[in-house]
């Protein structure tokens, strides 16, 4: 048994745009019907959703059912140990909110690869390796392993260069709600200057020789972020579109 390729992280390399959605409901049923839809990319969300590790472990398993849609998991904080158990999990694609700092990068960089390069404790025969049957699974899987890292703040805007001069940081995924929160203007992600700032960052990473996504549910400014070359972009999620089309149902008839 051989180590499958990330071809979430292939395509980046390769400079390809990859369309996504985030489901934040928690559900390993939703996960698998999602995943047979045809996006590149699924985002399990374990900050802000209700999951946990056994139900993002389930969500794992129902992608892999399901369709080709890679899995993104996105943790709730930087803790070392969470992160060892995603990636003994089968996690291939991890994404870390609030990073603001070269050294927060480094250390993230540092828990999801094994020693002598890092500090990622060793599993025997964990889920990521076919259960003990991919027997290169320790020295391979650095390659396969993809870091996306969240700048959310003014600090992260001050140090993207420096983080993204880190070898190991993949991509840069901004989230819109916190820096909009952190630059004054909470609850508003498509204010204009919110908007420019994220344009200005966008623009940095690939500067910077990175990949470079964002979450955006409005039509004209997500495809605006696509001709600007952002190539992870999520554009919508299962929360929302469940709302939105019971709303609109129950409308048609009231």
């Amino acid at each position: 048994m051989e180590l499958a390729k990330n071809q979430f992280k292939q395509a980046l390399k390769k400079g390809d745009v990859q369309l996504g959605i985030w489901t934040q409901l928690g559900s390993a049923i939703t996960a698998e019907i999602l995943a047979g839809c045809g996006y590149d990319f699924i985002g399990l969300d374990g900050e802000h959703g209700p999951s946990e590790y056994l139900d993002i472990y389930a969500q794992l398993q129902a992608c892999a059912a399901g369709g080709p849609s890679q899995p993104i998991v996105r943790i709730p904080n930087h803790d070392i140990s969470l992160i060892k158990r995603y990636l003994d999990a089968g996690v291939n694609t991890l994404m870390v909110p609030q990073v603001d700092t070269a050294e927060q990068a480094k250390a993230l960089v540092s828990a999801v690869r094994y020693p002598p390069h890092g500090v990622r404790g060793y599993c025997g025969a964990p889920r990521a390796s076919g259960f003990g049957r991919i027997k290169n699974y320790a020295t391979a899987c650095d390659a396969e392993i993809c870091l996306i890292v969240m700048p959310e703040t003014r600090q992260a805007l001050e140090n993207i260069e420096a983080m993204a001069a880190i070898d190991g940081v993949d991509a840069f995924f901004i989230g819109p709600g916190d820096l909009a929160a952190s630059l004054g203007y909470i609850g508003q992600p498509m204010h204009p200057e919110v908007v420019r700032v994220i344009e200005e960052t966008g623009r940095r990473v690939q500067a910077a020789g990175k990949a470079v996504g964002i979450l955006c549910t409005d039509e004209t400014q997500t495809r605006r972020y696509i001709e600007l070359g952002f190539q992870i972009v999520a554009i919508g999620s299962d929360q929302g579109l469940l709302t939105k089309g019971a709303e609109h149902l129950l409308a048609k008839f009231r």
